[in-house]
């Protein structure tokens, strides 16, 4: 692995790490964002659309350009809502 590779990694999991806090000192984040995701969703750019209300609603700021962490937690949640399409 690069030194590149290894330096965009250790970014990754520090913002992860730092996500992960702030959920844990807030549980009512998850359910607040996922609420948001389920009403959102189906519109024209949804992911951007969902992330600029997670940050002026909860604690968790998700920039206009997003990082490749910000970017797993909206495809984790796009993943989550898929897994509720699928049980109903």
């Amino acid at each position: 692995m690069s030194s590149a590779d290894e330096g965009r990694q250790a970014r990754m999991i520090d913002e992860m790490r730092g996500f992960i806090k702030k959920v844990l000192a807030d549980p009512t984040i998850p359910a607040k964002c996922m609420e948001i995701a389920r009403r959102l969703h189906n519109e024209e750019n949804a992911d951007q659309k969902i992330a600029d209300e997670i940050s002026s609603t909860t604690t968790i700021r998700i920039p206009e350009v997003m990082s490749e962490a910000d970017q797993l937690f909206i495809d984790v949640i796009n993943e989550v809502l898929e897994d509720e399409a699928a049980l109903y």
